[in-house]
C-alpha cells in the first residue's frame, strides 16, 4: 500500500498555525536536513510609483508606512536588524530588537518598515528622525515600531520563491497575537480607489499594492506598486535663501535632481521647518558652503548661499509645474545616507 502524500512544507493545515522549534543545537548523530542557508542579507523588494490603484482581484493592498525600511534576522546567534542600504543599525531600535527575541521562531527575516506614530495613531517621518536624533544623530529610539509585511525565511527555509500570499499565510500565523514593537501590516481586499481615498482622508501617506502570485524579487519590477495622497521624493539641498525674517535666516531651500550625472535645480521649498529642522540645517549646512552653484542655475535669487549636494531632503509637493519645478513644496525632513534615499531621477 502507498504512503498518503505528505503536506506541504510550512504550509500544512490551515487549521494548525505554523510553530517554530525552540533553539538548540542539533543532535550531531541526526542526518543533515536539507535546509537553505540563511543568507545575510537580501537586497528589498521595492515599489514602482504609479498614480493610480491597479485593477484586477490579483492584487492586494496595504497601508503605506511613511519611515524607514528595515530587514529584521533573527539568527542562531542573536537579532541583527539593518537599513535598506544594508548597514546595521540593531542598536538603535533596542524595542524591535527585544520584540524579535519574544518572537516563537529559531531563525527568520521580517521586512517592514520602521515609524512612530502621532497622536492620532499616524506615522509621522518627523517624529521618527527626531527619535533617532536627527540626520548623522546616533539617539537609539525607544518609541519606533516595526510594521512587518513580508517574511523572507522562516526556520531553515528561504520563502522568497513562494508567492506573496503563501508568505503572508506564514508570517500572519508567526505574527499571530503580536503587540508592542513589532507589529503585522495588515493585508486590505478592497478596492483600490476607495481605500486611497479612505488613506487620503486619514491623513495617510498612501497605499501598497501587491501581486499575490509574485515572489520576492528584489529591485523596483513592478510586483508592488506604491501610490501616494501626496507626491513626496528625495531632492539635494544645493543651496539656501537667506531671509532676515526668518528662524536661522532661512528662507528657503534650493533642490536639485538628478538627470543621468547631472543636478538639474527644480526649485525650492520654504514650508514645513520646524524650530529644531532649522537649528540642524544650519549648522550642518554652515560647513558645506561653496563659492559657486554646483549645477547651472539662471535664477534671480538674491542672498543665495551655495552648498556642496551632500544633504538629501524629503519633500512633499502637489505637481510640477511646466517649466519643470516642485508645485507647492514642503520640507519634510532630512534623509539618512544609510537609508540608501534613492535622489529623483528626471528621465
Amino acid at each position: 500500500m502507498t504512503k498518503p502524500p505528505t503536506p506541504k512544507p510550512l504550509l500544512q493545515n490551515g487549521d494548525k498555525p505554523v510553530r517554530s522549534r525552540p533553539r538548540k543545537p542539533r543532535d550531531p548523530t541526526q542526518p543533515n536536513l536539507p535546509f537553505d542557508p540563511m543568507p545575510a542579507r537580501i537586497e528589498p523588494c521595492l515599489a514602482l510609483l504609479k498614480s493610480k490603484p491597479p485593477k484586477g482581484d490579483e492584487w492586494v493592498f496595504e497601508i503605506k508606512w511613511d519611515g524607514y525600511r528595515l530587514s529584521v534576522h533573527i539568527e542562531p546567534t542573536g537579532v541583527r536588524i539593518l537599513t535598506r542600504g544594508g548597514h546595521d543599525w540593531t542598536d538603535r531600535f533596542p524595542g524591535i530588537k527585544q520584540a524579535a527575541f519574544r518572537l516563537p521562531v529559531g531563525t527568520a527575516i521580517l521586512d517592514g518598515e520602521a515609524v512612530v506614530l502621532d497622536e492620532q495613531g499616524r506615522p509621522d517621518f518627523g517624529l521618527l528622525q527626531q527619535s533617532l536624533g536627527g540626520r548623522g544623530g546616533n539617539k537609539s529610539s525607544s518609541d519606533t515600531i516595526l510594521f512587518a509585511f513580508d517574511l523572507l525565511y522562516f526556520d531553515g527555509h528561504d520563502l522568497t520563491r513562494m508567492d506573496l500570499s503563501e508568505r503572508r499565510h506564514i508570517l500572519e500565523d508567526l505574527m499571530e497575537g503580536a503587540a508592542g514593537a513589532i507589529r503585522l501590516s495588515e493585508k486590505i481586499d478592497a478596492d483600490g480607489d476607495q481605500l486611497l481615498a479612505s488613506a487620503c482622508e486619514h491623513g495617510l501617506e498612501g497605499i501598497i499594492a501587491k501581486r499575490r502570485d509574485a515572489p520576492y524579487r528584489s529591485g523596483r519590477l513592478g510586483d508592488w506598486v506604491k501610490i501616494k495622497c501626496i507626491q513626496s521624493d528625495s531632492f539635494f539641498i544645493v543651496g539656501w535663501e537667506k531671509s532676515m525674517a526668518a528662524r536661522g535666516q532661512i528662507g528657503s531651500l534650493l533642490l536639485a535632481a538628478r538627470k543621468g550625472d547631472h543636478l538639474i535645480y527644480v526649485g525650492s521649498v520654504g514650508t514645513g521647518f520646524k524650530e529644531r529642522d532649522v537649528l540642524q540645517l544650519r549648522n550642518m549646512m554652515d560647513k558645506i558652503t561653496l563659492k559657486k552653484p554646483p549645477l547651472p542655475y539662471t535664477g534671480a535669487r538674491k542672498n543665495v548661499v551655495w552648498l556642496q549636494p551632500t544633504l538629501i531632503a524629503e519633500i512633499e509637493y502637489r505637481a510640477w509645474t511646466e517649466e519643470g519645478k516642485l508645485r507647492h513644496g514642503s520640507y519634510k525632513g532630512l534623509r539618512e545616507l544609510q537609508d540608501n534615499a534613492a535622489v529623483y531621477e528626471i528621465r
